[in-house]
């Protein structure tokens, strides 16, 4: 009976389940069940409407988007002759959007200067920069008049709400207690969660470099690191503290205690696995328009102790602040990168900045109470963090003179202190598939031959922890920027389970890739693409009564690249 299950067409399986459901159940059905209506979820759903399926998108909050309508607009791609099919029309949707003048409010278009690191050419026909809000208009615009339908603010029930009959899903049961039933399901959120509770094998944290034969995982503490090619990656040089700042409460006294959110652990040996993920932060929008600002004020929670390393640090410059840094703004520990209608994406850069560095280790298998704690730990954290920065009289004048101008947006979130509540989720669970990406792969040192789909930024991860050197300062943990010469193909594999643990679910986000990998591939074009991919992928399994894995890779590539998917 098992074997008959496994083989039977997903459809007549759902069919025969679904048939005895009354009309007072609180169930739905539809051909795609997609949890997390981020970029990745967007594109999924989009891609299967359009090939004829039903299709219902379940966001655990109120907005749609994920970080692309959160505070990312700054893209980061790496090169952008890779992003094709549903990403590139987005992409080319919010040129049209801001070929409309009335778009915009806040300033005249030729006033806007992109001075992000993904530059919009004259002559292209997409552009790379936008406010949230223009993202969320657009996706809106995509979603329009297909047999989409979105619910919010439906939680996945983590503990018992995955019911399986051998290795296919056959429903999702919200918290809500509305159970979805599909015949292929898509797990499109940052976290994994549907993943997980449907017993697939993941990892959270950093693989030791042994595991899969890389040079940038693990611990990360040298300031060099050496790439599979022999390249030079600075590590720890980046986001880092000037030289000699005092990590005791008491300068000097060890026995007074360290400042808060300091390892008492120390960095931990080269190379080695450990728990850690890179920090979370908000990507702020900010503006400097006196009628769109709301200036930045002191959480209720403030402790000036918490912000104690941040004084020091301009303390400890040797010579004047302006000398303080060789990168970047010299003063000002963020990237201020403009936005069209003086906004910016503002992220994290120095040794103290917006990354709570140290305090997510917990998130990914936390509960979902105690993962909006540790939310709402960030925002204070990040709140008091710039309030500090623009009032706070120990921090030197010419910084506060340039940070109060600035302040969170009325125009662009729900919340009335224009915060966003989309916490930047750089990482958390990752799927172990058949086929797992790492360094080799993006380095193209192992090229796989059944892309679905292509990345092409740097191996990239932010700092993981804070830490006392041998020398008896602070300093931060986990940083890695290795540039990949060309684009590399991501895996088919890699976006689906392995069989024997599910036959019916993708996983587009939290893919099959190793921590340093992944620091590559978690870029939100990338998201699109793969998005895209995964709805193909569960449209083809449901026309031909297939497991996900069992596509015939030849008619899925043929399939993709009539949708002007990028393959290599």
């Amino acid at each position: 009976m098992l074997r008959f299950l496994t083989v039977l067409p997903l459809f007549a399986l759902l069919l025969l389940l679904s048939s005895g459901c009354s009309t007072k159940d609180r169930s739905v059905s539809a051909d795609v069940i997609i949890y997390g209506g981020t970029s990745a979820g967007i594109t999924a759903a989009i891609q299967a409407a359009r090939l004829g399926k039903s299709v219902i998108i379940l966001e655990p909050t109120n907005r749609l988007g994920g970080l692309t309508t959160g505070g990312l607009g700054q893209t980061d791609i790496g090169n952008k002759q890779v992003i094709g099919g549903l990403a590139r029309e987005f992409y080319r949707s919010i040129k049209s959007h801001y070929n409309d003048s009335t778009n915009w409010v806040w300033q005249r278009s030729s006033e806007y200067k992109d001075g992000g690191q993904t530059q919009s050419g004259k002559d292209e026909d997409a552009m790379w920069t936008f406010e949230p809000s223009a993202a969320l208009e657009v996706y809106n615009e995509m979603l329009k008049d297909l047999d989409i339908k979105i619910v919010y603010n439906q939680k996945l029930n983590r503990e018992t709400g995955v019911s399986k009959v051998a290795n296919t899903i056959t429903s999702i049961t919200a918290k809500s207690a509305d159970t979805y039933l599909g015949t292929v399901f898509i797990d499109a959120t940052y976290e994994g969660d549907l993943m997980a509770a449907a017993g697939i094998s993941y990892t959270v944290g950093r693989e030791s470099n042994s595991q899969y034969g890389e040079t940038l995982n693990g611990i990360q503490a040298n300031k060099f690191a050496t790439t599979l090619s022999g390249t030079v990656s600075n590590n720890s040089v980046y986001h880092n503290f000037v030289d000699g700042v005092d990590p005791y409460v008491v300068k000097g006294d060890s026995l007074s205690g360290l400042l808060p959110f300091i390892n008492p652990g120390g960095p931990g040996l080269d190379g080695q696995a450990d728990e850690g993920i890179q920090a979370f932060c908000f990507r702020m929008t900010l503006t400097n328009h006196p009628d769109n600002r709301i200036p930045f004020t002191k959480p209720e929670n403030y402790n000036e102790l918490d912000y104690e390393l941040l004084f020091r640090n301009y303390e400890a410059a040797n010579g004047p602040i302006e000398e303080m840094y060789s990168y970047g703004d010299p003063i000002l520990p963020w990237i201020n990168a403009a936005m069209p209608n003086r906004k910016t994406d503002t992220n994290n850069q120095k040794g103290f900045s917006t990354d709570f560095i140290g305090q997510n280790w917990d998130y990914p298998e936390a509960s979902y109470e105690e993962r909006e704690k540790i939310i709402a730990r960030h925002r204070d954290y990040q709140q008091g963090l710039m309030w500090t920065l623009a009032y706070h009289p120990r921090i030197p004048k010419k910084v506060r003179d340039r940070v109060s101008q600035w302040g969170t947006c009325k125009d662009e979130y729900e919340r009335e202190d224009g915060w966003q509540q989309q916490l930047y989720i750089r990482e958390a669970r990752r799927m172990i598939g058949d086929y797992v990406m790492t360094q080799k792969n993006c380095e193209r040192i192992d090229v796989v031959n059944d892309p679905i789909g292509m990345a092409a930024y740097g191996m990239d991860s932010h700092h993981i922890k804070r830490y006392v050197t041998s020398e008896g300062y602070v300093a931060n943990e986990g940083n890695v920027e290795a540039h990949v010469k060309a684009p590399f193909p991501i895996s088919y594999r890699s976006i689906v389970p392995k069989k024997i643990e599910c036959s019916n679910l993708v996983v587009p986000v939290c893919l099959s890739a190793s921590h340093i990998a992944f620091g590559s591939i978690r870029m939100e074009p990338v998201f699109m693409v793969l998005g895209q991919s995964s709805g193909v992928i569960a449209s083809m399994a449901i026309d031909q009564g297939r497991a996900v894995q069992d596509i015939p890779y030849d008619a899925l590539k043929e399939t993709l690249a009539e949708l002007e998917q990028v393959l290599e």
